[in-house]
Order: structure tokens, then C-alpha cells, then sequence
């Protein structure tokens, strides 16, 4: 094992973020989902994403998703297991995901790019299964048994990986006091994404925004007169941002500084042909994970 830098595992998780990413815009997802029964979109979400943790009860998946309204979430949970069992999600999911890696990759689908990189991902990821401790979320996503074809490996790999870096994240946000609503505002605060996108794709009324806001603003996180983080907020936002850093660097250091930055030149092509591949990313989040890959890159 060697150590590896946050910043590096920062960089080599961006890059490969668009491969997991797509599985919630993908058109293929609605398709496989309405195949079980399924046709709310917001049933289709949570209940894909939280099906590894088996017919859990709304709360659960309140609990581990963190940020979203939890009445959104109680309308459509726990009444999707009525619809489709976990297991027949998950399957649904992967086919999900298959569909569309096929679709943008073609017949690279199973070459030797594509291996190599699923054989990196997976020690990485392997590595994160040996610390399952206090990762609700990954926990149950690395429970579930690896797929057998590599392009299938990859994306369950960075699942994994996400999922990994995300528990922690949450965590500390918690540690700084923030609710779910917000950690959003203090997020849409850096300027990275826009409020109404935050909020909106999260189900909270502007009513629960506002409030929201003007709680922060008590608290000298966010200047007086704009959705705009104060030095106070800058400080406190940039900690929690490395602190996460920190703490998802365990999976990667498997392989090492030259593992992901090969892992990275392996992967940027790959994850620009999801990107532009037509599977329903929003634009700006495209241009997102296009600098994420030319910063991995360079």
C-alpha cells in the first residue's frame, strides 16, 4: 500500500464519476423501471439508489440520502416494495447500466481500455469493503455481488466509491450542525451550482428554502443579502470539503499514485463518450464533469 494524496484521490474520483452518474439521467433507466411497474420518477430514484438496503421503511433511506425533503421520500417509500422487490430493482438497475455503457462505448465495450480500468477500480473499491464502519450506504452497496463483465465491474466499482466518499461527507456535514436543506444552500453558496437547481431537484418548497437561508444567515455562514457564503461560511464549507478528501483517500491508496493517474488517463475518453453520448445529463452538469476530466488530466 502507498499513500495518496486527497487531492489525487479527489481528481481520480471526479474523473470517474460520469460512468455512475449517468444511471440517474440515462433514458434506459425509466425504461427497465416502468418494465417492473414502476412509473414515478421519484419512486424510480429512491428506490433504485436505496434497494441495496433491502424494504427499508422511508426513514432509512431520509437517514442515508441526507439531503432530500423527507416527505418526497415518504410518498413513494416504503409503497415501491408493494410494486417491485429490491433484488428485482437492483437487476432492473444493472440492466440500466448496461444498456447505456453499450450504447456509448459500442464494441470497446469489453476492451482492453475498459478492463483495465475496471481491474484498477475494483482494488480500489475492494480496499474501501475493508472499512465498511459507519458507511450506512456503502455498507449495503458492498454487499451486494460484483457483476462478471468489466464495463459492468466499473460502474459497480465507482458505485461503490461514491457511495464510500458520500457516507463520509455526510457525516461531516452533521459534525457542522448543517440539515440536509442546509448543506444545500451553504453548496449552492460556492457558486458550483445554482440554488434553484439545488433545491428543485431536491423537493423543497422555496418556503423551506427561504427559511433555510435566513437560518444560515443568523449563523454567519452566508452574507446578508445574497445566497452567498461569508468568509465565516467559506472557511467552514472549505474544511468540510477537505476533511471528505481526506477521508475517501483510503480505497485508492490500493493502488497507489500511478494507479490512479493511470486509472484517470484510462478513463478520460470513456467518460467522455457517456457524457456526450445522449444519456440525459443536464448541460451544466456536463461541463462539470468535463473540467473534473481535464483537471484529472493535466
Amino acid at each position: 500500500m502507498t499513500t495518496v494524496s486527497p487531492h489525487n484521490a479527489r481528481l481520480t474520483f471526479r474523473a470517474l464519476e460520469p460512468v455512475h452518474g449517468m444511471i440517474y439521467f440515462t433514458p434506459h433507466g425509466p425504461d427497465v423501471y416502468r418494465e417492473l411497474g414502476i412509473t414515478d420518477p421519484r419512486m424510480m430514484y429512491f428506490a433504485s439508489r436505496s434497494a441495496a438496503l433491502g424494504p427499508v421503511p422511508a426513514e432509512v433511506t431520509i437517514s442515508t440520502f441526507f439531503n432530500f425533503n423527507p416527505a418526497v421520500v415518504g410518498a413513494v417509500l416504503p409503497t415501491a416494495w408493494d410494486i417491485a422487490s429490491p433484488a428485482e430493482i437492483l437487476r432492473a438497475r444493472l440492466e440500466a447500466v448496461d444498456r447505456s455503457l453499450r450504447q456509448v462505448w459500442g464494441e470497446d465495450i469489453s476492451g482492453a481500455q475498459v478492463r483495465e480500468a475496471a481491474d484498477l477500480a475494483r482494488q480500489a473499491a475492494e480496499r474501501a469493503c475493508e472499512r465498511p464502519q459507519g458507511r450506512p450506504l456503502f455498507a449495503a452497496h458492498a454487499a451486494l455481488p460484483w457483476p462478471d463483465e468489466p464495463h459492468l465491474v466499473l460502474w459497480h466499482a465507482q458505485s461503490l466509491l461514491r457511495e464510500f466518499r458520500g457516507d463520509g461527507h455526510v457525516a461531516l456535514l452533521l459534525t457542522e450542525g448543517l440539515s440536509g436543506i442546509e448543506a444545500l444552500i451553504t453548496h449552492s453558496g460556492t457558486g458550483e451550482i445554482a440554488p434553484e437547481v439545488l433545491r428543485i431537484s431536491r423537493s423543497w418548497s422555496e418556503q423551506d428554502w427561504a427559511a433555510g437561508v435566513n437560518g444560515l444567515r443568523e449563523r454567519g455562514w452566508l452574507v446578508d443579502d445574497d445566497i452567498a457564503l461569508s468568509e465565516h461560511g467559506k472557511a467552514r464549507r472549505a474544511a468540510i470539503e477537505s476533511r471528505t478528501d481526506e477521508l475517501a483517500v483510503y480505497p485508492y491508496e490500493a493502488i497507489g499514485d500511478a494507479g490512479c493517474e493511470r486509472l484517470r488517463v484510462l478513463v478520460a475518453p470513456l467518460t467522455i463518450r457517456v457524457i456526450e453520448g445522449d444519456l440525459g445529463f443536464p448541460p451544466q452538469l456536463s461541463e462539470r464533469y468535463r473540467q473534473a476530466i481535464q483537471a484529472g488530466s493535466r
